[in-house]
């Protein structure tokens, strides 16, 4: 199987961008990206982490929705390329979601997986 992928966007929802729009204005600089990265570990083989960065790396991809901005790098994109990024509230808490197309499994926490 072939584990890059051909697509270069990522994109968020609605309800995404709303949730970073709201934590950006909480940390008080307008000028906060977020950064979508994966690495290795996790108990599938890859797992995302988000942060929050106020710089543009050389190498990083920009995605806007809604006047939020989110940053991959090169290396995660090839990973992440056709995901959507979902901000979901439940009874059991709230949390960012990937929708990873790339992913042939992920863990029962959604913050791992394996391509």
């Amino acid at each position: 199987m072939n584990q890059i992928s051909p697509v270069r966007e990522v994109s968020l929802t609605a309800a995404a961008a709303r949730r970073i729009s709201t934590l950006v204005a909480a940390e008080g600089n307008p000028g906060l990206m977020l950064r979508l990265a994966v690495s290795g570990g996790g108990c599938s083989g890859f797992q995302y982490g988000f942060s929050f960065d106020d710089t543009r790396n050389e190498d990083d991809l920009v995605f806007e929705r809604d006047g939020v901005k989110l940053l991959v790098d090169q290396t995660s994109i090839d990973l992440l390329g056709g995901a959507e990024i979902d901000f979901v509230e439940d009874l059991v808490g709230s949390s960012f979601q990937v929708r990873n197309p790339n992913a042939s499994s992920s863990c029962g926490c959604g913050s791992s997986f394996s391509v």
